[in-house]
């Protein structure tokens, strides 16, 4: 299958210094304290009983650190993991090649699980309440069943859309957990370690700015950091202080609060065409130009959090933050 991988406790990777960059232990990884400390708990639990641990639901938005998690439960295990995705498990038959060639206790990580086809989700439950697959051999009157027993594993699955993972697969998980946004320092630290990896010099200044931008996601930090890099290298700036982070953030078009071009076509799309809305989202996603999945999964999130907009049942609307941000006066509330 094309994407999918083997990563192995050694940690095995296709670019090493972009591997590197990510966490391989509890210990490396930076932020989400409270699912780290129950995590610990979980997985010494489990080697002590020297059982499979518990399959494991990741939901939050993206960029927030799903597949380094699953990728460092599996070290912290000491098993191998094979990382796939929803939508590249097309047929049973996909979902069994993957499970026969699984080890005991090994971790099979599925992205974007929300997006598996119903006729898969359906093999994949008696696979993780018994560790078992039933096969349909044949078709018509000769079709039989065959039951093929597999070893104990966990299932880590990924999604930013929980809502869409239906509810019986959702209960079969016996760990659920959610990630939410980064703090700047947490992301300080996340930009300094990459910094490191990737032989930058960066004050700490540059690194706070860098991470004051990033709309709480380690996988903008990093982005950041690297385009950063580029302008650094080309300015003649041996060391990234903040004053060529601002630089180059400016010229990415990435303001202090980490807002790019989109979101302020987003908010000024919302106020000057919509008169604060409430606008549907496909009507809202056809007037930006962008998808209406792009818009409710990558966007939306962080506009929510920063409270620049508002969902309601009728459509999303602008609030008096996202007026103020653009400089525009705040329309007087309607008189009831």
């Amino acid at each position: 299958m094309a994407d999918e991988r083997l990563v192995s406790a050694a940690w095995s990777g296709e670019d090493a210094v972009l591997d590197s960059v990510r966490p391989r232990f509890l210990d490396d990884y930076i932020g989400q304290d409270a699912v780290k400390d129950n995590l610990r708990v979980f997985i010494q639990a489990a080697k002590e009983r020297a059982e499979a641990l518990d399959h494991v639901l990741l939901y939050g938005p993206p960029g927030l650190g799903k597949t380094s998690l699953s990728m460092v439960i599996a070290n912290e295990l000491g098993v191998q993991i094979r990382v796939t995705s929803g939508p590249a498990i097309e047929r049973p038959g996909d979902l069994a090649a993957l499970l026969t060639n699984l080890q005991p206790g090994d971790v099979l990580f599925i992205d974007e699980i929300h997006r598996l086809p119903r006729t898969v989700e359906e093999v994949l439950y008696p696979a993780m309440e018994d560790f078992s697959l039933d096969i349909l051999i044949g078709k018509g009157p000769t079709a039989r069943s065959v039951r093929l027993d597999l070893p104990p594993f966990t299932l880590v699955g990924a999604t930013t859309r929980a809502g869409l993972v239906s509810a019986p697969l959702r209960d079969r998980f016996g760990v659920i957990i959610h990630l939410d946004y980064y703090s700047v320092p947490e992301l300080t630290q996340i930009v300094r370690r990459t910094a490191d990896v990737l032989r930058v010099a960066a004050t700490k200044e540059a690194c706070e700015e860098i991470a004051r931008r990033a709309r709480g996601t380690p996988r903008v930090a990093n982005r950041l950091l690297k385009r950063v890099r580029d302008f650094a290298q080309v300015m003649g700036a041996p060391v990234i202080t903040r004053e060529v982070a601002v630089s180059a953030l400016t010229r990415l078009h990435v303001d202090h609060l980490g807002l790019d071009e989109v979101d302020y076509k987003i908010l000024s799309t919302l106020i000057r065409k919509f008169s604060g809305g409430p606008v549907g989202l496909e009507t809202l996603a056809a007037a930006v130009g962008e998808e209406a999945d792009t818009l409710e999964d990558v966007y939306e999130p962080y506009l929510l959090q920063m409270g620049f907009i508002q969902r309601t049942p009728r459509g999303r609307m602008a609030m008096p933050r996202a007026y103020a941000h653009l400089g525009l006066p705040v329309p007087d509330a309607p008189a009831p």
